[in-house]
């Protein structure tokens, strides 16, 4: 593995939170409609939409490959990071949360906290796995 590109990181940190604020009010859209618990699952689909565009044009290299194999392989790592957001977010908010009866806005802050969780897995994940080069 080569060193951490920093400038990258940085990108990847800003086109990750442009994302993330896209799944977090979509979350907050979805909830009008299905319950937290799914409104999760369509807000990641919405803002994993959005960072693969965005990751693809303006955080990593050109990998060479083929767009449907990036975008498998982007998929891949992302469901791994869904599982982690899905149960730090549900964990947090309908389980410890109330637990310490903490009642200020506890589905966004779960939500919050949730989808910062897997920022660092995902980097590399998308590095070296989906935008890796040919």
């Amino acid at each position: 593995m080569s060193k951490l590109n920093h400038s990258e990181f940085f990108q990847f940190l800003i086109v990750g939170g442009f994302a993330a604020g896209i799944n977090f009010i979509s979350r907050i859209g979805f909830s009008e409609l299905v319950s937290y618990r799914y409104a999760i699952i369509l807000a990641y689909l919405v803002g994993m939409i959005t960072a693969f565009l965005l990751s693809k044009h303006y955080v990593f290299e050109k990998s060479g490959r083929e767009y449907k194999d990036e975008l498998r392989d982007f998929t891949i790592v992302n469901i791994f990071a869904v599982i982690q957001v899905w149960l730090i977010s549900v964990g947090l908010a309908e389980y410890l949360f109330p637990y310490f009866s903490f009642t200020f806005y506890p589905e966004e802050v779960a939500h919050l906290i949730g989808l910062g969780i897997p920022v660092i897995s995902s980097y590399f994940g998308h590095k070296y796995f989906s935008f890796r080069k040919t």
